[in-house]
């Protein structure tokens, strides 16, 4: 009998899904929203909207259409952010090494990187790869035309013909079927300008934090631009949010539990809600209100959630966690956690388990079995605290996935808005298969396994006007086009937190009012164009239970920043003016837009061909 028991057990445990996700999982999330950005995942099989705060896998694709733009940020700091019209597809994230093919559009890369460290991105004609901290520009026209522009520090550019460094400074031109061009940078144009304001906003002005642990010093910025630190006696430094927190508000509340790659993951629509939900635990002292407690140093473990669940066939409740409470997970996450799916949880009594914070006001939500797992809000009448009365669920809630489960956040997307039909096309399996990740410097992407010969280029340099002359504009002259080629598309060879009513992840980010000299006050949105209503409060409920709150986030996420006056662009090296550069920036466009009509004339001309 006994043996039919280990037999079970053993059956039982392979059955579960494996949970070697739990490092990747916290490598690489959406950081910044505008507009209708979607993603496609291995969980959603189709393109779905995206989210804020929305953790991210190799395997994973995002499309940004005409009027969005996008931010991502790797955990060494990192940040890659896309224009509009732009499609990535994110091939590989490992421990020290991140790998990214981008079809068409234009990205923007600060890379963080430490030293042994990796970022790869790939193009339908070239590979970019960076080993040390740079920032650079990568724009990809739909014929394959490929601009790369470095601005700090030096990358490794690669084509079918060979290899060359490009240093801060310069721009490498590609095309197929003519020498690359390697040439002073142009003048910055509104894309490089919104990126560099970004750029001293969150990363070259952002201190290092003494609170955090080394390993969540990449996250400073979210802390210090949303709230301020405490001492405590009972858990020294704390971190106390002053951003969109009204009467009534508890941790996990705003926001989702998705199902992505197998386990519920919760997903906060606040611009700080990364790291308080992912690491850590949550206390509530009187005197502050609510306090995150970052992670011991030497023990920072990201987790899908950090609650303890009751649920019932009608209804689900969690409370955040406090500081050295048990978390019962399908895995391992760091010091007192319990990985379920490898003990006996029959074993455990369940009527010890007793979490602090559901004895404080407001501090359970309660949702509709509905609103969990389709998105949708239904009216929730519950007298009493859930963790008082039923039994706590050690775990997840065992409750099936649905299509909307899988769904950051449940919303409508113009069709206008959907990827193109040769992005939906495109395989990621099969561009991992056609460029590797590759580490050594000296190997070819082109040719794995051997190494990459020097690249001809033609070297055009901009003359400086002579002393006393008038300043004539000199321009970066671009290639000749013989002829306009088809789109080049890489094919290988071979209230509650379930979206509280119609409850919206921020698109654009958030602007806030400096905080008055010892007063504390919530700071306040500021969209760019429109005002926003804040979260409305919610009647008191009774002591220890939430009911979902109606709650409507800005549709716009965290404001583009821009200089309060205008700002001084220092002058560089070999750039030719400025009015120049905006002409060839608009014929650029134009060609573009241009190229693109055709492309769905020709989609259009084909489907008729078909139908016919």
């Amino acid at each position: 009998m006994n043996i039919l028991k280990y037999i079970a057990f053993v059956t039982i445990f392979l059955l579960l899904p494996a949970f070697g996700y739990t490092e990747p999982l916290g490598s690489l999330r959406i950081s910044w929203i505008e507009g209708d950005v979607q993603v496609m995942t291995a969980d959603t099989g189709e393109w779905v909207p995206a989210s804020i705060n929305m953790p991210l896998l190799d395997g994973d694709r995002i499309w940004v259409p005409e009027g969005g733009r996008t931010e991502l940020h790797l955990r060494d700091g990192t940040f890659l952010r896309l224009d509009e019209n732009s499609a990535l597809d994110i091939l590989a994230v490992e421990n020290d090494s991140f790998q990214f093919y981008l079809t068409e559009g234009r990205s923007y890369t600060n890379f963080r990187g430490l030293k042994g460290s990796l970022f790869q991105i790939d193009t339908p004609i070239s590979s970019i790869r960076a080993y040390d901290r740079s920032n650079f520009r990568i724009d990809v026209t739909l014929d394959g035309y490929t601009d790369i522009s470095v601005y700090r520090g030096y990358i490794y550019a690669e084509n079918r013909d060979g290899r060359t460094r490009v240093d801060a400074g310069k721009t490498l031109s590609i095309r197929e079927g003519t020498y690359p061009e390697l040439s002073p940078l142009p003048p910055p144009d509104e894309w490089e300008r919104w990126n560099k304001e970004r750029d001293r906003r969150f990363v070259e002005r952002r201190p290092p934090s003494r609170y955090l642990p080394n390993e969540l010093q990449a996250y400073s910025s979210d802390f210090e631009e949303n709230g301020r630190w405490v001492s405590t006696s009972d858990y020294g430094y704390v971190w106390t949010p002053t951003v969109i927190v009204s009467v009534g508000w508890a941790p996990y509340r705003i926001g989702r539990w998705v199902w992505i790659r197998g386990d519920y993951v919760w997903i906060s629509y606040e611009p700080w809600g990364w790291v308080p939900y992912h690491y850590g635990r949550w206390a509530f002292i009187p005197s502050i209100g609510w306090c995150w407690v970052p992670p011991p140093r030497g023990a920072v473990y990201w987790g899908p959630g950090y609650v303890g669940w009751v649920y019932t066939p009608t209804h689900v409740s969690w409370v955040p966690l406090a500081p050295r409470e048990i978390y019962y997970g399908h895995g391992y996450y760091g010091p007192h956690s319990v990985n379920i799916t490898q003990i006996n949880i029959t074993h455990i009594d369940i009527h010890k388990v007793v979490y602090k914070n559901v004895h404080v006001h407001n501090a359970v939500t309660v949702v509709h079995h509905d609103t969990f797992v389709k998105g949708k809000h239904v009216d929730v009448k519950i007298r009493e605290n859930p963790f008082l009365k039923e039994k706590i669920s050690l775990g997840r809630p065992d409750i099936k996935p649905e299509k909307a489960t899988f769904m950051p956040v449940v919303k409508d997307i113009p069709q206008t808005k959907r990827p193109p039909e040769p992005i939906r096309e495109i395989r990621t399996k099969e561009l991992k298969e056609k460029r590797p990740l590759v580490r050594e410097k000296e190997s070819s992407v082109f040719r794995p396994g051997s190494p990459s010969k020097e690249m001809q280029l033609k070297v055009r340099e901009v003359k400086p006007p002579e002393k006393g002359a008038p300043s004539k504009p000199t321009g970066i002259k671009q290639p000749e086009r013989e002829k306009i080629e088809k789109p080049t598309y890489i094919r290988p060879s071979g209230g509650g937190p379930e979206i509280i009513k119609e409850s919206r992840p921020p698109e654009k980010g958030i602007e806030k009012k400096p905080v008055e000299k010892g007063v504390e006050k919530p700071k306040e949105f500021k969209p760019a164009q429109r005002g926003t209503e804040s979260p409305k409060e919610s009647k008191p409920a009774e002591r220890g239970i939430e009911k979902p709150r109606e709650i409507t986030p800005p549709e716009r996420g965290i404001e583009k920043t821009a200089p309060a006056g205008k700002a001084i662009e220092q002058p560089r090296e070999g750039r030719p003016p400025e009015a120049q550069v905006e002409k060839q920036g608009e014929r650029r466009q134009l060609e573009r837009e241009d190229q693109r009509q055709r492309k769905l004339k020709e989609i259009e001309r084909e489907k008729e061909k078909s139908q016919k």
